[in-house]
C-alpha cells in the first residue's frame, strides 16, 4: 500500500509511538515488526481510498467484507494468485482496523436491527484472522518489501487477532485522551 503521507510526517510519528506504546507497555509485546505494521496501516487508512482501495470486476469499490470476500476467490473474481493474497491482506486489515478502532460499529451491525447490512452474519475476528492466515500461505520467498511484508508477519498477525484489536483499542483510548480538554489542561499543569 502506498501512503501520501510523507516518511516524517507527524502523523506517522504520532501513530508510531501510539502503536509501538500500545504494543510494548501495554500489552507487553513488543514486537517492533507488528507495531510498525499497525501504524502503517492507521496512517493508510487515514485516507478513505485506501480503506475501500478494493475494486470489484465492474470498478466500483467493495465495500463490505462479504463483497471483499467475493473478490478475494479465484474462481469467482479474482484475477491472479497475487490478487486472491491482496484482498485477504485488505480483509485482514480491514477487519483489523474496524474491530479495533471502531468496535461500537460492529456492535450496531449485530444489534440495532440492521439485517440488511450485508455484514450482518460476519464475524470480523475469525474473517480477519482466516484472512491473514491465507496471507501468510502464500510462499513469497526472500523478496517481502516493507509494501509486501514477509508472510511470517501475516501469521503473527492472523495468531495474535485479538491481541492486535486490543492493541488498537489502547491507540483509540490514547487518541480519544489526546482529545479531551481536560487531559490537555492537566497535562499543562503538569508539564510547567
Amino acid at each position: 500500500m502506498e501512503s501520501r503521507i510523507p516518511e516524517r510526517h507527524p502523523l506517522r510519528q504520532l501513530f508510531g509511538a501510539l502503536a509501538e506504546r500500545a504494543f510494548t507497555e501495554k500489552l507487553g509485546w513488543p514486537d517492533f515488526k507488528v507495531s510498525d505494521y499497525v501504524s502503517t496501516l492507521l496512517v493508510d487508512f487515514t485516507h478513505t481510498d485506501h480503506l475501500y482501495r478494493i475494486k470489484n470486476a465492474q470498478g466500483e469499490r467493495a465495500d463490505a467484507v462479504v463483497e471483499l470476500l467475493y473478490e478475494s476467490e479465484v474462481s469467482q473474481e479474482a484475477a491472479s494468485v497475487e490478487r486472491e493474497r491482496e484482498v485477504h491482506r485488505h480483509i485482514g486489515d480491514f477487519t483489523l482496523f474496524m474491530a479495533g478502532l471502531f468496535p461500537e460499529y460492529l456492535k450496531r451491525i449485530k444489534t440495532a436491527g440492521l439485517i440488511y447490512h450485508k455484514d450482518f452474519l460476519v464475524d470480523y475476528i475469525k474473517t480477519g484472522k482466516r484472512s491473514y492466515r491465507i496471507a501468510a500461505e502464500f510462499d513469497r520467498g526472500p523478496d517481502a518489501t516493507e509494501d509486501r511484508p514477509s508472510p511470517p508477519l501475516f501469521r503473527k498477525l492472523s495468531e495474535n487477532f485479538e491481541l492486535c484489536v486490543a492493541g488498537l483499542g489502547f491507540i483509540r483510548g490514547d487518541l480519544d485522551r489526546l482529545q479531551d480538554k481536560r487531559y490537555h489542561q492537566a497535562r499543562r499543569i503538569i508539564l510547567n
